[in-house]
């Protein structure tokens, strides 16, 4: 009940996020001033990976990844050992700062807060978000950051008068430093009065707008003071925002997002977050609610669940398979009790290894349910053999015990140790699939382990206190008459045409040549998270106004469909180091019903096609994906589609040139869902080029230029109110009328050394000119994106096709590259490793063989049947339409781990019928064949049947993670066709021919 649960591994890299806020300024200057500078410092930080950096209007994100198993902490130590070395040449407005502590995977719940009554506005939302919600969640156990989206910051708003500053002679910087001075608050000590200690404060802090009003900024010639509201006006207003907040296309909202700290449990860290808001709630204004809009832990719950059922339904039908090939209830009693006994061990050592209890690890348990009774089958009914043949008494009872596990109980070992050790391809898989396949090996290789420990040490103590009373002679098994009738006549005619029966095989494994060169390839298949999001992309240059029209028309239209639960919108970015998103990217995420309320015959695949037919907007394109995996696929790759372009190069319009010609191309190559090259040099720009000549004909120089277009312009934030617990900022600027377009900006009054009031235009050039509108970097090197999306085609396939067709028709410049990342880049990845780690692996098991049989030439027979053996299983997976993948490819790892148990099995019962008929011609060695394969043939039936009961759940149901644990379970269950069919068909042949090789030489030799 300790070991904590999740719905997937965490596949994120371990990252350390470095955000700097530079307000008011272009991507470009973030670029050359911050980012830049930020991104070449990192790069020699011990242990990177990769160092991504992104630029937008007044932010700069860095990323910095590291290998795998890098300690959070310490990376972030040589983070900010690094950064010190930086943090001097930024400039000065500039404060770098690290992200949370978290993982990609961190936003666990979000929640929205809604005012249905009018009673509050979108800044008095805020401002409870903020000052109230905020802080008191961060307390929670195992949260890391609280990120608010949304709503209006209040600010407050000094609008000055470029006139009266002219009149009165004031300089903005006048201004500025007036309004940092007036406030503050001092101490001055204590003083004793009346045997008491008084302390002394000097309150000044701004607490409202009649406070800045009052504020002195100059004294004119008749020395009367000049107050601040002489020169401006003072009101309260939002302050600028990149980030908007939807739901449900009813309107704006204040939303927030919870993100869980490193290696912490989510599902305690989110009933915990749902607990303190529960009691934060009787604190909330009348009419003020809080609205869940995503909950991870509803997914947790769904895909334990899921798995922990078809865990139990393989239980019981095992135990029926045991019950009725045994026909003895105790002896069927042995053989289920291994399996809770093995899978407490796998949760033991699960819990003191830190794994979660989930889909992954939870299906290592249940592929392995099948072959972890294996041993305890062949060892019982071993016994039940010996006490047919010897009446047993209570002075013979463990010495008939004693030598039927002795018989088999070091090649039961040795063949629980292969299909052990038959996964270690798996612990080699590295990045992303190492992280999702390695809790399902780990758990699988726990419980195998456990179960052959166990075989050989409880098993026979068991065997000796509870197979008593009546054991039906085996021949009487009606079950086991079926059998014997049906694969007698099958073992003579392969027995009598030995070559034939060895050249049909051969054909049967060339047979999966023609499903091999039909099956496609990809990474993983989707994981169904119960939920989706909408991740759109917009041209780039879209404004905030009407970015949030857009985000609120397609909630609206998301609402229409009958399966949605809640939209929660969001465009722009959170207040987090962890969402790097520009104004051009929507993130929505869609709650969906529970999948008994959705309309007949509706899937996931269906509903995204609903969804893509509704929400159908010119200058939009839709992606829809699910929100864990996308969120992992972003941070590894920097790429949300399974298919993504990287584009790397000096000059960002030359990049975007690239990314629209591969864009018109790949459009036309089938299995093309969409394709969207970021318009990376697509914003409009005013520039203002200023003539350094002209600006000295007037004593002006760059820097009091700029100054006037920075702060007047742009606007900047001087100073904070402290308003008890609260904090907000104020903001001087001048007036809209002055400065909302570029013929007023052409007049926009400099005033010079000399008192003179001269309009921008004589000193500078103004014009309208293509820009960036947000500025990607990897190790330094400016990027552009292009994202593909696919549909009815394999992932591997298509890549293959893609890059013929850009090679063939883009001609790169000098300095620049194309590469392709995503799903693709991990499938590759996976690919690679395993063609050397795989053979590692059969040399292993062959040695594991060799110390068993102490014979080349069985060896040989067990590992020359495998290909056999996995023959069904291609053609399984190609009659499901599956796709090769790494869980495919982990299915058949298992299968040759089971079908080389199955093999020695077999040897080791012909080998028993060798040394009990001592053959001594061709038709003493057919008729000891036949009786070690036939007499044996209910425990090899039960293995294989056992197997196969413990796959047809897995393969039978839905639910989350089915997609993943169906893919595993493929291989295998078609491989129990054919693994039992080698074991039992050509093993006896190949022993036959063996063994009548030997009776030939010994009969020449003698």
């Amino acid at each position: 009940m300790r070991t904590p649960l999740d719905a997937i591994p965490d596949l994120s890299d371990l990252q350390v996020i470095i955000k700097t806020s530079y307000p008011g300024q272009a991507p470009e200057v973030v670029e050359d001033q911050v980012t830049y500078p930020v991104t070449t410092a990192m790069l020699s930080v011990p242990g990177t990976v990769a160092v991504r950096g992104f630029s937008f209007f007044g932010d700069s994100y860095v990323y910095v990844i590291f290998e795998d198993g890098t300690d959070i902490y310490w990376a972030r130590s040589r983070v900010l050992e690094y950064l010190s070395q930086v943090a001097s040449s930024l400039p000065d407005s500039a404060k770098p700062q690290l992200g949370p502590d978290a993982t990609g995977v961190g936003w666990i719940y979000q929640y929205a807060l809604v005012d249905r009554t009018g009673g509050h506005d979108l800044a008095q939302l805020r401002s409870l978000q903020d000052w109230f919600l905020k802080y008191e969640l961060q307390t929670v156990a195992g949260v890391s950051e609280v990120a608010t989206v949304g709503g209006m910051v209040k600010q407050y708003q000094v609008v000055l008068d470029p006139d009266k500053l002219r009149i009165y002679g004031i300089p903005l910087e006048k201004v500025r430093k007036a309004i940092q001075r007036a406030n503050q608050e001092v101490g001055g000590s204590v003083i004793e009065q009346a045997e008491a200690e008084y302390m002394i404060r000097a309150r000044g802090y701004l607490k409202s707008a009649e406070d800045l009003r009052q504020i002195p900024v100059g004294i004119n010639k008749k020395g009367t003071p000049i107050l601040l509201d002489d020169i401006a006006d003072i009101r309260l207003g939002p302050q600028m925002r990149r980030g908007i907040a939807e739901l449900n296309g009813e309107g704006e909202v204040v939303g927030a997002i919870v993100v869980m700290r490193w290696g912490e449990n989510a599902l305690d860290t989110i009933e915990a977050v749902k607990l303190k808001l529960d009691q934060l709630k009787k604190g909330l204004p009348d009419g003020v609610e809080i609205i869940e809009t995503y909950n991870r832990s509803i997914l947790i719950e769904r895909a334990v669940r899921n798995l922990s059922e078809k865990l139990v339904k393989e239980f019981l039908i095992v135990a029926l398979v045991c019950v009725v090939f045994l026909f003895h209830l105790r002896s069927a009693f042995i053989a289920i009790i291994i399996l809770p006994i093995s899978i407490l061990i796998a949760f033991i050592i699960m819990q003191k290894q830190g794994i979660t209890a989930n889909i992954m690890s939870l299906g290592g348990i249940a592929i392995a349910i099948g072959a972890m009774v294996d041993a305890a089958i062949v060892m019982i009914e071993n016994a039940h053999k010996h006490m047919e043949k010897e009446s047993v008494t209570e002075k013979n009872r463990w010495a008939i015990i004693s030598k039927s596990a002795i018989e088999v109980g070091p090649a039961l070992f040795f063949s629980l140790l292969i299909i052990t050790l038959s996964f270690l391809p798996v612990f080699t898989l590295e990045a992303q699939e190492g992280k999702l396949f390695s809790p399902l090996a780990f758990t699988k290789t726990y419980a195998m382990a456990a179960a052959a420990g166990l075989s050989i040490t409880l098993m026979p103590v068991l065997m000796g206190y509870f197979i008593r009373g009546h054991i039906m002679p085996e021949e009487k098994n009606v079950l086991r008459q079926i059998l014997v009738a049906i694969y007698m006549p099958i073992i003579h005619g392969v027995l009598r045409f030995p070559i034939i029966t060895i050249l049909l095989s051969v054909l049967t494994v060339i047979s999966i040549s023609y499903p091999m060169s039909k099956l496609g390839s990809e990474f993983m298949p989707e994981l169904d998270e119960g939920d989706l999001l909408y991740m759109p992309t917009a041209f780039t240059g879209i404004s905030v106004g009407k970015a949030g029209e857009l985000l609120q028309l397609t909630d609206k239209l998301i609402r229409t469909v009958p399966e949605v639960l809640t939209v929660f919108g969001k465009v722009g970015r959170a207040e987090t180091a962890t969402d790097p998103a520009p104004l051009t990217m929507i993130e929505t995420t869609i709650q969906l019903r529970p999948k008994n309320e959705w309309r007949e015959g509706m899937t996931m695949e269906k509903l995204k096609q609903e969804l893509q037919k509704t929400v159908s907007i010119p200058g939009l394109t839709n992606s829809w994906v699910m929100p864990i995996k996308t969120r992992i696929d972003m941070i590894s790759t920097g790429v949300k589609t399974p298919v993504g372009i990287k584009i790397s190069g000096p000059d960002l319009t030359e990049i975007q040139k690239i990314g629209q010609e591969i864009e018109k191309i790949i459009k036309e190559i089938p299995g093309t869902l969409s394709v969207f090259s970021e318009r990376v040099a697509g914003a409009r720009y005013i520039d203002i080029d200023i003539d350094r000549r002209a600006a000295a004909r007037f004593g002006l120089n760059i820097a009091d230029i700029q100054e006037v277009i920075s702060k007047a312009v742009g606007g900047s934030n001087v100073t904070q109110t402290v308003e008890g617990l609260e904090r907000y900022p104020v903001n001087v600027r001048y007036p809209r009328t002055v400065r909302d377009s570029v013929a007023k900006l052409r007049q926009l009054p400099i005033v010079t050394p000399q008192m003179a009031q001269i309009p921008l235009h004589e000193v500078a050039e103004i014009r309208i000119v293509d820009g960036p509108g947000m500025i990607k970097s990897e190790n330094a090197r400016r990027i552009g994106w292009v994202y593909v999306d696919i549909q009815d085609r394999d992932l591997g396939g298509y890549v293959a096709d893609a890059q013929k067709i850009v090679e063939q028709n883009i001609n790169l410049p000098a300095g620049y590259s194309v590469s392709w990342s995503g799903q693709y880049e991990y499938m590759l990845r996976a690919k690679e490793k395993l063609t050397y780690v795989v053979p590692l692996t059969l040399a292993i098991i062959f040695l594991l063989l060799y110390l068993n049989f102490r014979n080349f030439t069985e060896c040989f027979m067990v590992m020359g049947s495998v290909p056999l053996a996995l023959v069904g299983g291609v053609w399984l997976v190609y009659i499901l339409d599956y796709n090769l993948s790494v869980a495919v490819g982990v299915g058949f790892v298992a299968l040759a781990g089971v079908a080389a148990e199955f093999g020695v099995i077999m040897l080791v019962y012909l080998n028993q019928a060798i040394n009990e008929y001592k053959p001594r011609n061709e038709q003493q060695l057919r008729e000891a064949i036949i009786d070690g394969a036939v007499l044996r043939v209910r425990p090899k039936a039960m293995s294989a049947a056992v197997v196969i009961a413990g796959l047809i759940p897995i393969m039978m149901g839905s639910g989350t993670g089915s997609e993943v644990m169906q893919r595993i379970a493929a291989p295998m269950l078609g491989g129990m066709i054919t693994a039992p069919l080698v074991s039992m068909v050509l093993i006896p042949v190949l022993y036959m021919l063996w063994k009548s090789r030997q009776l030939k030489a010994l009969a020449h030799s003698g």
